[in-house]
């Protein structure tokens, strides 16, 4: 028997949602709720963290609680966020931050909860000098919200291993892999000679974009760089270090390189998107070297601008990056992976013809594989099989 398609809301709990959008999360969030938006029958209902907006109903921390624990505002947060969530037929949580008021609406309003899992605390240990006793409290929110969960979306089959490897109390029917998309009518090719000239950047050069966090291996990235010919340059559009010492390592060894070298520039503040569209497309490699990354939506955005990428092979990367292909993988070992980066960037950078190739390939990938259409589609189908 057909399951009946009638009307239903969902409540989508985020911490990120615009103008304050930092994280992969965050671009995941509201991509998929205009995507959902086209779906018919569908009422999506954002819920975040922050000031007031127009388009969301947002849940901001007293002035007097300002001062504590970082995690235990969270939990604040969500217990305010899960009062406003009566009258949806489901829930849909993104990261620890919004998963306990998941946890709480499924349990005060007995409606599904689902989950989409971007992350994993236990493979973030990092993070402890990021909350300090904190951490334990977001790993708590974390485990108890996933086994309790309808349903958890991994955004990559290495996501959904590593999930069941590190909450074996899981029952893995309730894990569904939908990977993340791209937006190929905003992320393709666009040129912008004068961002170049104003930015001081010399082409032929590679680029990073991301946050300073352990996570996404800039460090590794910039001591690889010392064994790439000064020839080319380094583009960084790297921002907001989670924590002290991360951003004092990384300042440090960008300021080696810039002593050395006058074509490596670090560009702090946030990227407007034609701005990034236009250096990702500028770029002759895209360099990923994350230590953890169960997908990399930042990989499809590049692919999408026909650029070349190379990449670690963690987590959900080689599902997006095809090696030989659309770009290079490096496996991540503690003591060759910076040797190994090295030679899989000199390769791509010194050979153009080869780096287009990989471009072209890269964005037919994009735009056949990973349309949001195709994520909206498949998420709305695993909502209606709960409610």
């Amino acid at each position: 028997m057909t399951r009946e398609k009638r009307d239903f809301s969902v409540a989508m709990l985020t911490r990120e949602w615009p103008p304050r959008i930092y994280g992969g999360a965050g671009v995941h969030v509201r991509n998929l709720v205009s995507a959902i938006q086209d779906v018919s029958g569908v009422t999506a209902n954002v819920h975040c963290f922050g000031e007031p907006r127009s388009d969301a109903q947002a849940h901001e921390l007293i002035t007097e609680l300002a001062g504590t624990n970082p995690a235990l505002q969270t939990l604040l947060i969500d217990a305010d966020m899960a009062k406003s969530l009566s009258g949806n037929n489901l829930v849909h949580s993104h990261t620890w931050y919004t998963n306990f008021a998941g946890y709480l609406a499924q349990r005060s309003y007995r409606i599904p909860h689902v989950i989409t899992a971007h992350s994993l605390e236990p493979l973030r240990p990092w993070k402890a000098e990021q909350l300090g006793g904190g951490y334990q409290i977001s790993s708590w929110i974390e485990r108890i919200s996933y086994e309790s969960a309808d349903a958890i979306i991994a955004v990559s089959d290495g996501m959904k291993r590593d999930l069941l490897d590190a909450y074996p109390a899981v029952d893995p029917r309730k894990v569904h892999t939908i990977r993340n998309g791209i937006d190929v009518r905003r992320f393709a090719p666009r040129s912008d000679s004068a961002l170049l000239t104003r930015l001081g950047i010399a082409e032929p050069f590679a680029l990073f974009v991301g946050r300073i966090t352990r996570q996404k291996g800039l460090a590794h990235l910039l001591r690889a760089w010392r064994d790439i010919s000064p020839e080319f340059g380094l583009v960084l559009a790297a921002s907001s270090p989670d924590e002290p010492a991360i951003g004092a390592e990384v300042e440090m060894l960008i300021a080696e390189l810039q002593s050395t070298r006058p074509n490596v520039i670090w560009i702090k503040e946030m990227l407007q998107h034609e701005d990034l569209v236009a250096l990702l497309t500028a770029a002759r490699t895209f360099v990923c070297p994350s230590i953890y990354e169960p997908l990399g939506i930042v990989n499809l955005e590049a692919m999408a601008c026909e650029t070349a990428v190379v990449a670690s092979a963690v987590g959900g990367i080689p599902e997006v990056v095809v090696d030989g292909e659309t770009g290079l993988l490096v496996r991540f070992n503690e003591d060759t992976f910076e040797q190994d980066l090295s030679k899989a960037i000199s390769k791509v950078m010194s050979d153009e013809t080869l780096a287009t190739r990989y471009g072209r390939a890269g964005q037919v990938r994009a735009a056949a594989q990973f349309g949001w259409d195709k994520v909206a589609e498949s998420t709305v189908n695993l909502y209606r099989s709960l409610i």
